[in-house]
């Protein structure tokens, strides 16, 4: 029998099983080999070739650049008055670094409470259940199940877990009962008050604790127990303090406040602390960027910890640059006295349940220079009842009327401007008959035909010679009962004329918030007549001011402000600071009138104050000084803050002037809205608030050359504040809110 050979197909298969194996641990042994191999070459690489560079890096000190405040500029009226000041206070504020836990600040918060009284008042609810839930994170995490969650994660497969996380807050917070919280007690609530100030700064960036009413007491006790509360630090903050009632000056927020939330990104941006002062409103918070001045920068050198070994401030920062106003606030505090006694005046009289307010506005008509904005008004104290003044100044700006015949000068020069009038155009002043309506008239001649000139019609104030040149604007010529078919752009076209000297426009004032008016809807064309003579749309008081001055200054209308000057903080505390940048005059146009039409305007203005029939002769033809102006009186249509009176018939005074004639220094505009419903009674306090205030002006030079008080010097003095009234900006913040 032949024996089978046995070949190597034929082995044993474990033997074939152990071949394998060994071929596999091989390839594992080789592998291990190389890996290590290359393990033990880059250590080597590293610790020979990077290795100093590696601990330089590690040992490196990180630069953070960290900016601090800086007192903001000080206000000052033209003649180095001071108007707005700062005061130093007390302040305690808190640095949190990049490494600081939220058990950190909680730690240190406490510590703070037992040395400081802090106000909870700005404590909110919410603030209340994150407080609860930092202190009872395991009864809060009790309150939502694993279970629930889970439950409501696999209801919806779209879901992240940050929108899970927030369901399960809103659970928790929602299952907080108000037992629970009121288990926080008055010493919790102030180290709540502390740690959420403590919360809400930025990483490595001061942060105020509490800087307003910080007393001596515990501004000593924090500064002793410096070392046991890391990252607190005593410090002077500078409290913003207004020497001045004038509302146009505008307010600060306070630290407790901070930026504004509608502003808060735009503030950010320009590397704010969210809770600096910023300006909030007027003067304060157009100039805002010069006020603030520029902050100290230190760099807060960190190790590798991100613990802060070394400081080294890089920039010393400036306070924010001084700002002369335009403004001479004893001109202003007699202008106030005036308005405020004429409107109680006038509010003592019968007929008089609409009156509220009174304005007056002086300017310089050659630079725009504000010298005097007076606003004033009366509120009543829902409580007791009780009238009270307050100031109205940004009124002049804000908010309109109908100015009545005071524009009437700018009627007179877009007629010429429209080639409808020419130099000394006689047209009969008569009652103006139109088909279906009653006679509309000038109130000296209700019933006769007086041939007259545009200067007779100024001084007079006659209604019918200005309906006249707004007809021919719109194409016609009066005729007794016609019908009054206008051009379709005469409306359009008045009003570009009137624009011209910036009645219906904004004026440029360097202030926020100006209002331009309300333009009237014509909704019959006798409408058109009633813009002639002041009665349809509506100018605010700075609008009437500014067409004046335009007349005065021979047709230039120059944009009104505040700013006068920028300077450096003074370095004396006697002087003003050394000038920066002196605001020069903006001329915003040129009006369409020759020379000779605007010289021929200011004639018939200076015949309503000479003029034996010129409606101000009474109270302005004994003037010491040449001067030139126009009344105003307008029947209009209530429509103020009583809703209930809306629609009531009511009168509203103006004036409108400027002096010299031959060399105007200022111009000047009187409104008092709503005075009356008596249309029988004749008020004048328009006009004498106009002339007293300019008597006033003139009696000030007089003075002030007298005692060699002068503007605009390069070593002018710091003069007292004029005012002995002083608001600090948490009074006005309350008064704000309230």
């Amino acid at each position: 029998m032949r024996k089978v050979q046995k070949t190597k197909n034929n082995q044993n298969p474990k033997a074939k099983q152990r071949a394998n194996l060994t071929f596999r641990m091989n390839v594992l042994f080789f592998s291990i080999f190389i890996l290590f191999s290359a393990l033990i070459f880059r250590l080597g690489y590293l610790q020979i070739v990077k290795g100093e560079e590696y601990v330089m890096e590690l040992e490196r000190k990180e630069e953070v650049r960290v900016n601090t405040s800086v007192p903001r500029g000080r206000i000052y009226d033209r003649y180095g008055r001071i108007l707005v000041d700062n005061q130093p206070e007390n302040a305690i504020t808190y640095t949190k670094m990049q490494t600081t836990k939220q058990k950190d600040m909680l730690e240190v918060a406490i510590e703070l409470a037992k040395l400081i009284e802090q106000p909870t008042n700005r404590v909110t609810y919410r603030d209340k259940q994150d407080f609860w839930i930092l202190l009872k994170n395991e009864d809060a995490l009790a309150k939502v199940t694993k279970e629930e969650m889970d439950a409501y994660r696999a209801s919806d497969e779209t879901l992240d877990e940050k929108q899970v996380n927030a369901e399960m807050d809103r659970r928790i917070r929602e299952r907080i009962t108000d037992e629970e919280l009121a288990q926080l007690t008055d010493f919790d609530l102030e180290v709540l008050a502390i740690y959420r100030e403590m919360a809400s700064g930025y990483n490595l960036s001061p942060q105020i604790i509490k800087s307003e009413g910080v007393t001596d007491d515990e501004f000593a006790r924090v500064s002793e127990r410096l070392a046991d509360l890391p990252g607190v630090n005593t410090t002077t903050d500078w409290k913003r303090v207004r020497l001045s009632p004038l509302a146009l000056l505008g307010r600060t927020t306070v630290p407790s406040k901070g930026i504004p939330k509608n502003k808060l990104d735009f503030y950010l941006a320009r590397d704010y602390s969210r809770n600096d002062r910023v300006g909030e409103s007027y003067f304060e918070a157009q100039y805002e960027e010069i006020l603030q001045g520029e902050k100290s920068v230190v760099k807060n050198m960190t190790n590798k910890k991100g613990q802060v070994v070394e400081i080294q401030t890089t920039y010393a920062g400036e306070p924010g640059k001084d700002l002369i106003t335009t403004l001479d606030m004893e001109l202003q505090a007699e202008a106030e006295r005036i308005v405020e006694e004429k409107l109680l005046e006038l509010k003592s009289l019968g007929s008089s349940s609409l009156l509220d307010r009174a304005f007056f506005v002086m300017m310089d008509p050659n630079t725009g220079e504000l010298l005097s904005v007076v606003g004033k008004k009366i509120e009543k104290d829902p409580e007791t009842g009780e009238s009270y003044i307050i100031d109205y100044s940004y009124g002049a700006f804000t908010t309109a009327y109908e100015a009545g015949s005071s524009i009437k000068a700018a009627t007179v020069l877009t007629g010429y401007s429209e080639n409808v009038l020419s130099l000394n155009t006689t047209m009969i002043d008569e009652p103006i008959k139109l088909l279906n309506t009653d006679p509309k008239s000038s109130i000296f001649n209700r019933g006769s035909r007086i041939a007259m000139n545009e200067l007779k019609a100024l001084e007079r104030s006659s209604n019918s010679y200005m309906f006249k040149i707004a007809m021919a604007i719109g194409g016609k010529s009066y005729t007794y009962n016609m019908g009054l078919n206008l051009r379709d752009d005469t409306l359009q076209r008045m009003r570009n004329g009137y624009s011209q000297f910036g009645l219906g426009v904004p004026t440029g004032i360097d202030l926020p918030g100006e209002f331009a008016g309300y333009q009237g809807i014509m909704d019959t064309p006798g409408k058109i007549l009633d813009l002639a003579i002041g009665q349809f749309d509506t100018y605010t008081p700075l609008q009437l001011a500014q067409y004046i001055s335009t007349v005065a200054n021979g047709g230039y209308r120059v944009q009104p402000r505040m700013l006068k000057e920028i300077r450096k903080p003074s370095t004396d505390g006697e002087t003003l600071g050394a000038l920066v940048q002196e605001v020069e005059p903006t001329i915003l146009n040129r009006i369409s009138n020759t020379d000779a039409e605007i010289e021929q305007v200011k004639k018939g203005l200076r015949q309503v104050y000479v003029g034996s029939q010129g409606t101000a002769y009474r109270s302005f033809h004994d003037a010491p000084y040449t001067a030139a102006g126009k009344t105003g009186t307008a029947e209009v249509v209530y429509y103020g803050p009583q809703r209930d009176k809306f629609g009531t018939n009511t009168t509203t005074l103006t004036h409108v002037g400027f002096a010299p004639y031959d060399n105007p220094q200022i111009a000047y505009a009187v409104v008092i809205p709503w005075v009356t419903t008596d249309f029988s009674v004749y008020l004048t306090q328009n006009n004498e608030i106009a002339r007293e205030i300019a008597d006033y002006y003139f009696e000030l030079q007089k003075k002030y050359e007298q005692n060699g008080i002068k503007e605009s010097s390069a070593t002018q003095k710091i003069l007292a504040p004029f005012s002995e009234e002083r608001l600090d900006e948490d009074e006005e913040q309350k008064t704000a809110t309230e």
